[in-house]
C-alpha cells in the first residue's frame, strides 16, 4: 500500500523484518502526494509489479508509472491477488482521487485509513469491520496551533481535507471499533505537530484490550500476525514463526 520511501530503504526495512520483497505481488496507490509515491517507479520497475492506481491519480502523479505496469484502480471494485481481496473506497483528502483500503484474507479484515481530512460514513462502516487497522493520528491540535507552521498550512491540515487529529482518530476508534478488533496501528504522525509518546498514552487509556502500536517515521514497525479463531470471533498476536491458517500479517 503506497511506496513513499525509496526502493533501497523499502528493501532494507523488509529485510530487517525477515520479509522478501520478491514475494510482493502488486502495489496499490492511494493518492499522488510525493510522500506516498517517492519510491514507486523504481520498486515497480525493478520487480515488475503491477501498480493499481486510478486514472486521475496516475495523470497527476509526479513519478512516472510505466504504461505496461499501470492497472486501473476503481472505487468500490474488489481486486483479488492470491488469497487477498483488496477494495478501495473514496476518502476526504486534498488530492485528485484519494482512496483508503480494506484488505481481507483468511477471514481477517485489515483497514488502511490514512491521509483523511474528516471522518465519513464510508470510513466508519469499514472501520467497524476490521480485526486490525492502520489509522492516521497526524497532529495534536494544541501543538499545531502553537507550532511553527504558517497559518495557511495549519488551515490546510485541519480544514476537512487534510489530516486527522489525535482527537478525531480517537473518536473513530472508541465509537466504531468492533468487539473483535485486536490491533490498532497509529500512522502518519507529524514530525512537528505530534508526539509518539503522547499518542501512545492517549490511546492506551482507551484501548479496552486492543494492542496499540505507534508506527515510527524512521524505521520499520514490527511484524504482527492477526489470527482469527475459527470457533469464536477473537484474535491474538503470534510470533512470526508461528504462522497458521486464518491469519494476516501486518508490518
Amino acid at each position: 500500500m503506497d511506496a513513499g520511501i525509496s526502493c533501497r530503504e523499502t528493501e532494507k526495512r523488509m529485510r530487517l523484518l525477515g520479509l522478501a520483497i520478491h514475494k510482493v505481488k502488486a502495489i496499490f496507490i492511494s493518492h499522488e502526494h510525493i510522500d506516498h509515491i517517492r519510491g514507486l517507479a523504481r520498486i515497480a520497475e525493478k520487480y515488475n509489479l503491477p501498480v493499481y492506481i486510478s486514472t486521475p491519480t496516475c495523470t497527476n502523479c509526479s513519478v512516472p508509472v510505466k504504461k505496461e505496469l499501470a492497472t486501473e484502480l476503481a472505487t468500490n471494485v474488489t481486486v483479488h491477488i492470491g488469497g487477498l481481496s483488496i477494495t478501495a473506497f473514496a476518502k476526504h483528502h486534498d488530492a485528485v482521487d484519494p482512496h483508503s483500503f480494506i484488505i481481507s484474507g483468511n477471514g481477517v479484515t485489515v483497514g488502511v485509513f490514512t491521509d483523511i481530512g474528516a471522518s465519513c460514513d464510508r470510513l466508519t462502516k469499514h472501520f467497524s469491520q476490521c480485526h486490525a487497522a492502520f489509522l492516521e493520528a497526524n497532529y495534536d491540535e494544541e501543538l499545531l496551533e502553537n507550532g511553527r507552521y504558517p497559518q495557511f498550512l495549519k488551515n490546510r491540515i485541519r480544514g476537512g481535507k487534510g489530516h486527522l487529529s489525535n482527537r478525531q482518530a480517537l473518536e473513530i476508534f472508541t465509537s466504531y471499533r468492533p468487539p473483535f478488533m485486536t490491533h490498532l496501528l497509529l500512522s502518519h504522525l507529524s514530525k512537528d505537530n505530534n508526539s509518539p509518546e503522547m499518542v501512545q498514552q492517549l490511546f492506551n487509556d482507551h484501548a479496552n484490550g486492543i494492542q496499540i502500536i505507534v508506527a515510527s517515521r524512521y524505521e520499520q514497525t514490527a511484524l504482527y500476525s492477526v489470527k482469527l479463531q475459527a470457533e469464536q470471533h477473537a484474535v491474538q498476536t503470534a510470533p512470526v514463526k508461528d504462522l497458521r491458517p486464518l491469519q494476516m500479517s501486518l508490518f
